[in-house]
């Protein structure tokens, strides 16, 4: 069963298989540095669980809980 960046814990690194989705959400994200084979890492979720950070090639992205379901992780 795969899973997606929202299932990580903080502290936790996996590496991205796909971003799922089209559109300029996708885009946006992939344009981000969220493409298949690159390594993240879970940093914190917010208070309310959105937005989450990431720690992607050395910077820091927040994301929105709907954007973290869509990158699928290995």
């Amino acid at each position: 069963m795969s899973r997606t960046l929202k299932d990580l814990l903080p502290g936790e690194k996996a590496k991205v298989i796909k971003v799922l989705g089209n559109g300029a959400i996708r885009r946006r994200m992939m344009d981000m540095g969220i493409v298949p084979g690159v390594e993240l890492e879970m940093e914190r979720y917010a208070p309310l669980g959105d937005p989450v950070e990431i720690k992607i090639k050395g910077y820091h992205l927040s994301l929105r809980k709907e954007e973290a379901e869509s990158v699928v992780l290995e």
